[in-house]
C-alpha cells in the first residue's frame, strides 16, 4: 500500500540507510603513504651513506679538515713562543699528549713535535708524552683507516708491489711495523694507514709502534731539550743517533733496489 506522499504526487524523502549509502560511494577514502616505500626509500639512503666509498669520502673530508686546522694554527710556534703560561705541570703534559696525536693524524710531521716536546718538557719527561701522543695519534689513524677506508681500498690493491706490502703486514704484522719505525723512511702517516688497509692487528700494531719509535723519538727529544747548547755531548749523540738510522735505511733501500723493481 503506497503513502500517502506518493498518492498525492508529492516529493518522497529518501531514507538515511538510502543516504548514507550514496555518500559513502561518493566520498572518496584519503590516500596515505605506503609505510613499505617510505621504509625502502629510507633503506637506500643508509645503503649509500654507509657504502665503502662514501666513508672513503668522509675519511678524506676529515684528513683535510685536520690539516687545514693545522695549517690554521701553526702548531710549530711552539718551538718559538713556548707554552702557554696558564698551563703547567700534569695538564700540560695530558694536553700537549693529545695535541701530539691529533697533530699525527692531520700529517704534522713527528720530528717537529718532539723537537717541541723536548724543548717545552725536558728529555725525561718529553720522551714519555712524545711516546703517548705516538701511540694515541697511531691508534686513532688505524681506527679511522679500518673503519671508512679498508672496505673501499683493498680491492685496489692489484699491483705486485701493494699486494707484496699487504701480505707482509697481513702475515708479518709485528715485526714488520717494528722495522718500519725503526729505520725512517716511511711517513709515520703512510704507515699507520697501510696498516689499517691491511688484515693487521690493532694491538700488534700498537705494540710495535710504541716499541720501534723509541730509539728516534728519544735523539729528537734530547736534541731539542739541549738545543740551547749544540756543542754539548748529548746534543751531538742526539744527531748521531739520528742520523744513523737514515744513513742504514739508505743503505738497506739501495741493496735491496734489484728487488724492489721487481715486484
Amino acid at each position: 500500500m503506497l503513502d500517502a506522499t506518493t498518492r498525492s504526487g508529492g516529493t518522497a524523502t529518501a531514507s538515511p540507510r538510502a543516504t548514507a549509502a550514496e555518500l559513502a560511494v561518493a566520498v572518496p577514502p584519503a590516500t596515505t603513504a605506503s609505510p613499505v616505500a617510505s621504509t625502502g626509500f629510507a633503506a637506500r639512503c643508509v645503503r649509500v651513506l654507509l657504502s665503502p666509498w662514501s666513508r672513503l669520502s668522509l675519511l678524506v673530508a676529515l684528513l683535510a679538515a685536520g690539516a687545514c686546522t693545522v695549517l690554521l694554527f701553526e702548531p710549530q710556534r711552539l718551538l718559538t713562543q713556548g707554552w702557554p703560561p696558564q698551563l703547567g705541570g700534569a695538564a700540560a703534559a695530558l694536553v700537549f699528549t693529545v695535541a701530539y696525536g691529533v697533530c699525527t693524524v692531520a700529517f704534522v710531521p713527528r720530528p717537529l713535535l718532539n723537537l717541541a716536546a723536548g724543548a717545552l718538557f725536558g728529555s725525561q719527561l718529553g720522551l714519555g708524552v712524545s711516546l703517548a701522543g705516538t701511540v694515541l695519534g697511531a691508534g686513532i689513524a688505524f681506527c679511522l683507516g679500518r673503519a671508512l677506508g679498508q672496505d673501499a681500498l683493498r680491492p685496489l690493491l692489484r699491483g705486485r708491489w701493494l699486494q707484496a706490502v699487504d701480505g707482509q703486514l697481513s702475515r708479518h704484522g709485528f715485526r714488520s711495523m717494528l722495522a718500519v719505525r725503526l729505520f725512517p723512511g716511511v711517513p709515520f702517516w703512510a704507515a699507520n694507514y697501510c696498516a689499517a688497509v691491511s688484515r693487521m692487528g690493532l694491538l700488534p700494531f700498537l705494540l710495535a709502534t710504541g716499541l720501534g719509535s723509541i730509539p728516534n723519538t728519544a735523539a729528537y727529544v734530547v736534541a731539542g731539550a739541549r738545543a740551547s747548547a749544540p756543542t754539548s755531548p748529548a746534543f751531538l749523540i742526539a744527531l748521531a743517533c739520528i742520523a744513523l738510522p737514515a744513513l742504514a735505511g739508505v743503505v738497506v733501500a739501495w741493496r735491496k733496489r734489484h728487488r724492489l723493481r721487481q715486484l
